[in-house]
């Protein structure tokens, strides 16, 4: 299997709206965006942006110190890790397809965003995922199989969320929101200078739990930043539809920055969520990212997304793809050579392997472990049903003797 999308082997298209300059303009609470224009009419979305599909750099006044001394080196390390993180997204969804897996959630064509913010992130802040930021946990240490698990069926979790600063993967949409303000609000009162960030979707931006969120956070100026992988769509339902307003400017209204940077370029999704970090350190705040991005795959592996979007829109964000774009810059950088993604090749195949052989000796979990630790000093609700589950596990047995 190659390190990169079939996107990446296809010739160089040019999706609608591409423009050869770049300018300012001022948003929300005073953030500077670039945007891209052709004959000086705006034709993309108003955004941060680093590196164009093309892998062209592009200067920022305002974000391009928070990556004024990357190296060769680190830039590499970018392509690395989101090459790697594809990989292993690939071999999850392959291993659900054979039936070794119960379920997976894809995380193609947003590699960019969750590595370049997972990046950013210091050791002592703390990060409040979904059940997709699987490039997000390699940035923290998280080994790939330990996210496979629960998907697997055999825990619940799969890692011990303090040993990584890396909270479990939450399944209820936009609760995790909650559970980062609550915790960045006991930061600000222990006196530490570290921060928390929280991801989520664009569909769990219309959950309540996430206003909730907004406005605790704003309140007590606590030290979050809520990372929003905008990907178009919900499930099935497109961004547009559930917003009247570019979901960064829902900032605004609970009195504290929203930005919107480009999703697909790695170099500004670093840039950007280090600015924010940085402010949520310094005392000052929360601040809404919205990563403006595409899923190129389908929601889960139960879902369809032929039946809810065509094949122009995910053409045109092939062009866009998070990995090509940073290759194209190392190359035209003199940053790299044929020798590195020859290695990285070997490396992502070793990592294919190792995936596949770790989730196949997973063991059966105990079949009455979950009926442990419900109550410290137990309870009599419990007991009785672990004598009814027991009756029913027996049943299976009493039907095999006959």
């Amino acid at each position: 299997m190659t390190v990169e999308s079939s996107a990446a082997r296809k010739p160089r298209r040019t999706a609608a709206g591409k423009a050869g300059t770049a300018g300012d303009t001022t948003g929300a609470a005073g953030t500077k965006r670039t945007t891209r224009s052709t004959a000086g009419k705006s034709t993309e979305p108003e955004l941060v942006q680093l590196l164009t599909p093309e892998g062209e750099r592009v200067k920022d006044a305002r974000y391009d110190a928070y990556v004024a001394g990357i190296t060769p080196d680190e830039l590499r390390g970018l392509y690395r890790d989101m090459v790697l993180t594809r990989r292993f997204d690939a071999e999850a969804t392959a291993l659900q397809r054979q039936g070794e897996l119960g379920l997976w959630a894809s995380l193609l064509g947003q590699e960019a965003a969750q590595i370049g913010s997972g990046r950013a992130t210091r050791e002592d802040d703390y990060v409040f995922p979904t059940y997709r930021e699987h490039g997000v946990a390699w940035c923290r240490g998280v080994d790939p199989t330990n996210l496979l698990g629960m998907f697997r069926g055999v825990n619940n979790g799969g890692w011990d969320p303090n040993s990584n600063n890396f909270h479990l993967y939450t399944i209820v949409i936009g609760s995790q929101a909650l559970h980062a303000t609550g915790y960045a609000m006991g930061i600000t009162k222990d006196g530490a200078d570290s921060a928390v960030i929280a991801y989520f979707g664009d569909g769990a931006s219309s959950q309540g739990d996430v206003a909730e969120s907004f406005t605790f956070s704003a309140v007590y100026n606590a030290p979050v930043v809520f990372f929003c992988q905008n990907n178009q769509w919900a499930i099935s339902e497109p961004t547009e539809r559930q917003t009247r307003v570019p979901l960064y400017q829902r900032a605004q209204g609970y009195g504290f920055p929203g930005v919107r940077v480009d999703g697909n370029d790695v170099l500004a999704c670093l840039a950007v969520t280090k600015w924010a970090l940085e402010r949520a350190r310094n005392g000052e705040g929360p601040t809404l990212v919205e990563a403006y991005t595409y899923r190129m795959g389908a929601h889960t592996t139960s879902d369809d997304p032929t039946r809810y979007r065509g094949d122009e829109e995910r053409l045109a964000w092939e062009a866009k793809d998070p990995i090509l774009r940073l290759r194209r810059y190392l190359e035209a950088a003199n940053h790299t050579d044929e020798a590195f993604f020859a290695e990285l090749e070997t490396e992502s195949e070793a990592l294919g392997r190792r995936v596949r052989e770790a989730v196949r000796a997973m063991p059966d979990p105990d079949h009455f472990a979950i009926f442990e630790n419900a109550y410290a000093d137990g309870h009599a609700l419990v007991d009785e049903e672990r004598a009814q589950f027991a009756a029913y596990q027996a049943s299976f047995a009493e039907e095999g003797g006959h």
